[in-house]
């Protein structure tokens, strides 16, 4: 009798004592999972190889310890906002070789910061959000997408760690002015050339032709109401010339009254 509280106490010890080992193995069993189609081994964090895998989206299930994360070669067309936040360690992503025509502002965030390099090369991008490499540190590769270079796209560059081995090759596929189409962005920044000011100048000049437009549309309608007034008034005038005068009609009274 007097031994049941005791043991009572050790079974409640082991069982918690279990629920604690199973919470922990649960905790690493899902802090080390990896996606069915990546291949994940360990090296001082987690390094998750996803190159080639046919891959449409950014894999929900990423090891929280990755450091290193290839995604090249895949068909990635977009990278949402926040789509790495929980990789508190990551320090190496490779996106290139895929589809990816844009990035959301926030696409990198909470691995900003920790990042130290970015392959976004041989992609679709042709332009890219003011605040989209908000507070990153990390090396970017941008190298051969179709960038259309204009005034966002030089305030994103003033910004940016671009990679000396590749910086060569990120190329105007479409400017304005057109001059400057298929010559390397930073070559044509160093010229002096200032994007901005283009924009500028274009956007004066599209207020100067809506604004022309707006007066010859208000003008032309003006002239047509004057001429529509006119053409009413001449046709009034008609009418009134063509009803019988007053002294005819009281003529033709006189000679009824006569009759009569």
């Amino acid at each position: 009798m007097g031994g049941t509280p005791r043991s009572s106490t050790k079974s409640s010890s082991c069982f918690y004592l279990l629920c604690a080992l199973w919470l922990l193995s649960t905790m690493i069993a899902i802090a080390h999972a990896c996606p069915q189609r990546c291949h994940c081994s360990e090296r001082n964090g987690a390094v998750v190889q996803c190159t080639s895998r046919n891959l449409e989206n950014i894999p929900t299930n990423l090891p929280k310890d990755t450091v290193v994360l290839l995604l090249s070669s895949n068909q990635i067309t977009h990278i949402p906002k926040a789509a790495f936040m929980n990789l508190h360690r990551l320090r190496e992503l490779d996106l290139s070789h895929n589809l990816i025509e844009s990035l959301e502002v926030g696409a990198f965030q909470g691995v900003s910061e920790g990042l130290r390099t970015l392959d976004l090369s041989n992609n679709h991008l042709s332009s890219l959000p003011k605040e989209t490499f908000t507070k990153m540190q990390a090396r970017i590769r941008l190298s051969n997408n179709p960038w259309n270079c204009e005034c966002s796209l030089q305030e994103v560059l003033r910004e940016l760690r671009l990679d000396p081995e590749t910086i060569n090759e990120v190329s105007c596929h479409t400017s304005v002015p057109e001059k400057y189409t298929g010559q390397p962005v930073i070559h044509v920044l160093d010229s002096g050339i200032n994007f901005c000011n283009f924009h500028q100048k274009t956007t004066d000049v599209a207020m100067f032709v809506a604004m022309f437009c707006w007066f010859s549309m208000v003008t032309a309608y003006i002239i047509y109401y004057i001429r529509h007034n006119q053409e009413e008034a001449r046709r009034h005038m008609e009418y009134l010339k063509s009803l019988p005068s007053s002294s005819h009609i009281s003529k033709d009274y006189d000679t009824a009254s006569s009759v009569f």
